[in-house]
């Protein structure tokens, strides 16, 4: 699962959710997608006032119910212990883990190298792995949201890589809401649809010129 969202000049935004369902194989099972106009400010740390009933809508369209749910957004990494993965995981009843590319909360020691994982301490407790998971990619956090231990967690972040920084299911929903985020621009007044994928475009990873996916 993923989200984004489209800012208003009016201090509105357009909140957009997807969330895929993926076979052992990574192949796509099922999508469902939320477009929904909110009034919220952006407050880091209280994304669920502002995200969480356009994620759970999205999930609850799905015809078939997920084993578990990938969220990329902050699980019992957050300052209140309970980021948007964690709530999505009470509120649906469902084994969800958090996986985000920096660090809301917390310190850590950088892991060395590709496959380590260094723990993420906030207030003397563990709430999370810094995961080295790509060459030449900065490294991501993933923590327990709910009902999904520590090093469950971990394990199942590791087992769905599949060639990116971020696991294939939250590679896959990622790419599905910027496919759903251009379509909802181009139908927004005062907003120009985005470049299509195949586009060029820059980026960078811990200081080099290649892109980091």
């Amino acid at each position: 699962m993923d989200m984004t969202s489209i800012e208003g000049e009016d201090g509105s935004a357009t909140i957009v959710s997807g969330v895929v369902v993926l076979d052992p194989s990574h192949r796509v099972l099922e999508r469902a997608h939320v477009v929904f106009e909110t009034n919220r400010p952006y407050v880091p740390g209280l994304l669920f006032f502002r995200e969480g009933a356009v994620a759970l809508q999205s999930v609850m369209r799905l015809k078939a119910r997920p084993t578990f749910l990938f969220v990329n957004r902050c699980g019992i990494n957050h300052p209140r212990m309970a980021g948007l993965a964690s709530h999505l995981g009470v509120l649906l009843e469902m084994s969800t883990i958090g996986v985000t590319k920096s660090v809301l909360c917390g310190s850590f020691s950088p892991p060395d190298r590709v496959g380590d994982a260094s723990p993420l301490l906030y207030r003397g407790r563990k709430v999370g792995h810094v995961f080295f998971s790509k060459k030449d990619c900065r490294p991501i956090v993933v923590a327990p949201g709910h009902l999904v231990s520590m090093r469950s967690t971990l394990d199942l972040v590791r087992h769905h890589l599949a060639g990116h920084r971020l696991p294939e299911p939250c590679q896959v929903a990622h790419r599905y809401v910027k496919e759903i985020k251009r379509r909802t621009m181009g139908h927004l007044p005062g907003h120009d649809s985005p470049p299509s994928p195949g586009a060029s475009s820059s980026g960078s990873c811990l200081g080099r010129s290649h892109r980091c996916r």
